[in-house]
């Protein structure tokens, strides 16, 4: 059970009557330490300095008045949660109506009555110590679900790592493919967030979500058997027919994954989507389910280009890569085509950021 500890309370009064300082210092100063102003001023500088526990305020004082000390203790983060009791002659309506509105907890009607005083104070920072509990409490929980979800992001991307190289070490060629492309996907969705319409879909949140979940776009390519995935020469249609399955196999096993994790957030929903759409085309001739225009989801539109762009501009052991100008121009001129327009004007405002990670991330 939580305890006052009243003994250890200070007690700011302030009063512009040394008499009332009097009194209410020795009626106080057993139960608790006692801080006394005679002016507004220096009830401020004190409460700054060293808040108290509680302020038994004066109303009516000269330059500075109650109501104005309040406000302006409450307008500052470090004195804006201490009890203020206002003592006053006043005893209209009105005027408790505008210290409440002003934050006070209570109102003490002078001639004071001491028993009154001492119950009123004790009652206000019993309130006080629960609600510093409940606040301590609250940061508490606040930094153990902080705690909790770092732990979690840290598994998250742990297996993201695990499953990224699974794919790496099936489909050596690639190098550094997937790093490339995930640095392709994020400036590409970053230059494209600068639209109004798709602003509100690509937030930095939604962005780093995108780049996270872009290494997984061809994790199906696990499950294509190595004398199909790892051919050196070019695919029959046969073998190109099963080299296509990936985008469905990829989308499966990240389902049956999250099946397994209790997992159904936006990473995963986002990788499930790039990774079985990023071969559909604008125009409805891709694969696997032949979506048209917005039909296909906006990161796979966006790893689409990625992707294409990256298989152009390196060397596979059936083909040789071909120069960064002539394969911008083919990402251009599949504008409406193969790529959603806005993605691609996008590309073509940022081309020199592509040729930068391309440098950074040459293959071996």
């Amino acid at each position: 059970m939580i305890e006052t500890a009243a003994e250890q309370h200070t007690i700011l009064v302030v009063d512009d009557t040394p008499a009332n300082l009097s009194l209410l210092t020795n009626l106080l100063k057993d139960k608790y330490r006692v801080k006394v102003a005679n002016n507004g001023i220096k009830a401020l500088n004190l409460a700054a300095s060293s808040p108290p526990d509680l302020i038994l305020l004066d109303i009516m004082m000269p330059e500075i008045d109650g109501y104005e000390v309040c406000r302006r203790l409450k307008a500052e983060p470090e004195t804006v949660r201490i009890p203020i009791i206002f003592l006053t002659a006043k005893n209209s309506v009105e005027d408790e109506e505008e210290g409440l509105l002003m934050g006070a907890v209570d109102f003490i009607h002078k001639p004071i009555s001491p028993p009154i005083v001492m119950a009123r104070i004790k009652t206000h920072l019993q309130v006080k110590v629960w609600q510093d509990f409940l606040l301590n409490q609250n940061s508490w929980l606040k930094e153990e679900v902080e705690r909790r979800l770092s732990e979690v992001s840290r598994l998250q991307e742990s297996s993201i790592l695990v499953m990224v190289s699974l794919a790496e070490f099936r489909d050596e060629c690639t190098g550094n493919h997937i790093r490339r492309t995930q640095e392709y996907t994020r400036i590409l969705a970053e230059q494209l967030s600068l639209s109004p319409k798709f602003a509100p879909h690509l937030t930095v949140q939604q962005i780093e979500i995108i780049a996270k979940s872009a290494p997984l776009h061809d994790i199906g390519k696990i499950a294509i058997p190595d004398g199909i995935l790892l051919k050196p020469g070019k695919l029959t249609n046969e073998e190109f027919d099963v080299i296509k399955t990936h985008a469905r196999r990829g989308f499966d096993m990240l389902r049956t994954a999250g099946g397994y994790m209790g997992e159904r957030g936006d990473f995963l929903s986002m990788a499930m989507d790039i990774s079985h759409y990023h071969h559909e085309k604008w125009d409805g001739t891709g694969y696997p389910n032949a979506l048209v225009g917005e039909e296909i989801p906006l990161a796979a539109r966006l790893m689409a280009v990625a992707d294409v762009f990256d298989a152009l501009t390196t060397s596979r052991p059936y083909k040789a890569a071909i120069p960064f100008e002539r394969a911008a121009a083919i990402i251009m001129e599949g504008s409406g085509t193969h790529f959603d327009p806005q993605v691609v004007d996008a590309f073509a405002s940022i081309q020199e950021e592509f040729q930068r990670v391309a440098t950074v991330w040459l293959d071996a």
